[in-house]
């Protein structure tokens, strides 16, 4: 006879609920025991890698939605226990450690998704690099983009030092000197807007950096399996534009 059927119409003593709790508590624990079914299992599972003509595409949507405010990754703890377990980046960032630059903001991607090297003035290093390989060798990221952006401080300190022989305290000389090469390319074209142009063009200059780094990417590059690339992020506007 079921345990219900057996209840009904009779008074609800304690020798039931300690049988019920029982019957549950027995439930339960078989519950916990038993194995997670292989659907649930699979889920878990990280979708294949993107191409980087993929990737691309998905950073390119998400900052389209962050531009008309349509943002749609706005839950963080959503995924927390999955990325406890293991990352799956898919584009590799190199951006500018100015605080108005949140890679994962402006191109509306959740935590896990990219992987991110700042320095102000967006240029690369021997350790930022060293990480990039990291992100490509280990992690199977298929893209790098270069981004700088608009107002850059770093930018501007350089064409100052430059034009006016400006001296800077402490470690920022380094900081210079790492910025100059794109700089002084923009400066020998004289063009219009010298800001702009210096920012692409540092941009410019640390995706060929990228693209020729033995032994790692420069391979990776010119057979297509990873693409780097070089953008400009607009603070007015949230557009990035890409080079």
């Amino acid at each position: 006879m079921c345990l219900l059927c057996e209840m009904a119409g009779s008074e609800l003593t304690r020798r039931h609920l300690i049988k019920t709790g029982g019957v549950l508590a027995g439930t339960a624990g078989a519950l916990a025991l038993a194995p997670f079914p292989v659907a649930a299992k699979e889920k878990e599972k990280p979708a294949p890698a993107p191409t980087p003509d993929e990737a691309l595409r998905r950073l390119t949507a998400g900052n389209a939605r962050y531009v008309a405010n349509t943002s749609r990754n706005r839950d963080h703890s959503a995924g927390r226990a999955a990325r406890a377990r293991a990352q799956f980046p898919f584009a590799g960032i190199v951006s500018c450690a100015d605080s108005r630059v949140s890679p994962e903001i402006l191109f509306d991607q959740g935590p896990g998704e990219l992987f991110i090297v700042r320095v102000a003035g967006n240029f690369v290093n021997d350790d930022g690099l060293a990480s990039l390989e990291y992100g490509v060798k280990v992690l199977n990221i298929p893209l790098i983009l270069v981004l700088g952006h608009t107002g850059c401080g770093a930018i501007g300190a350089t064409i100052k030092t430059i034009q006016d022989g400006m001296q800077l305290p402490g470690h920022l000389p380094v900081l210079i000197d790492a910025l100059k090469p794109g700089v002084e390319a923009a400066m020998a074209r004289k063009p219009a807007d010298l800001m702009a142009e210096a920012t692409a063009e540092n941009v410019r200059h640390n995706v060929r950096r990228l693209a020729a780094a033995e032994p790692i990417l420069s391979p990776l590059a010119a057979d297509g399996r990873v693409k780097i690339v070089g953008g400009v992020y607009d603070i007015a506007t949230g557009k990035v534009v890409l080079l």
